[in-house]
């Protein structure tokens, strides 16, 4: 077989290779990141800002939770359109897992009263959010629905991110404080430890490129403090948690899923 066909059919081995591992990323850090959002709520210590938002409105809508988190990333969604975002297939697949596995987490986790217990379920739920975003966002297929109404802001106000996630995020919480939903030291740990996390698991679970094909180039990191919604704009990687986890930087744990 010539030089150039053996290379080239090993090249696109490894491209198809390359693809299937990225499409595990993002569906297995997809439902991770929907089982953590469900630990989150069962510990009942508090709750990330959107999650804070959507268990209000479930507690006035008799909707899951998980149901709201899908109804809420739909609308947002459609905010893209005057923003000129273009959703990617983990963009539509993030709207629908995260919510479906969290309510399957929710349905499987038996009622916990201990704070012995309560604990652990929490920092559990926080280490297992940080393993999901490294997943999702390593696939690089797009960025969550909130996400991508934060970087649309941004480049259509030229706002700085921390600000305009601030101003979301903070918005979102305090809407969601008021309709009760369940704001505590678990909200407070999840702001503070989700963008360490998150930075350590993008490294740890970042995907090289395919042999012979040129990595892509990163782009410019924005300044943003570290937090899900994950979705932080990373390394060669997506920019999504969260909620959610955007193709970025991989030194930025802004943006999560």
């Amino acid at each position: 077989m010539p030089q150039s066909a053996t290379y080239l059919a090993t090249f696109t081995r490894g491209v198809t290779v390359h693809t299937g591992r990225r499409i595990v990323h993002l569906y297995v850090g997809l439902v991770l990141y929907g089982a953590s959002d469900g630990l989150l709520v069962g510990a009942g210590l508090g709750l990330d800002p959107w999650d804070v938002f959507h268990q209000g409105i479930s507690d006035h809508s008799g909707l899951s939770i998980g149901m709201v988190s899908i109804m809420v990333g739909a609308a947002v969604l459609l905010l893209w359109w005057p923003l000129r975002q273009r959703p990617g297939l983990g963009t539509v697949s993030n709207v629908f897992i995260v919510g479906l596995a969290m309510d399957g987490t929710l349905r499987l986790l038996p009622e916990v009263h201990a704070l012995g217990v309560r604990i652990p379920l929490l920092v559990a739920a926080i280490v297992l959010n940080g393993v999901a975003t490294g997943l999702y966002i390593t696939a690089r297929f797009g960025p969550g629905p909130r996400d991508g109404l934060m970087t649309g802001l941004h480049r259509r106000t030229g706002r700085s991110i921390r600000l305009v996630r601030t101003g979301i995020e903070l918005t979102v919480l305090a809407v969601g404080f008021l309709l009760g939903g369940s704001v505590g030291v678990g909200t407070v740990l999840y702001a503070v430890a989700i963008g360490p996390l998150a930075q350590y698991f993008l490294r740890f679970f970042e995907i090289p490129q395919p042999a012979g094909q040129p990595a892509a180039a990163p782009e410019p990191e924005p300044v943003a403090p570290p937090e899900r919604d994950l979705e932080p704009e990373r390394s060669p990687a997506v920019a999504a948690c969260g909620n959610r986890p955007v193709v970025g930087a991989a030194a930025d744990p802004a943006i999560l899923p």
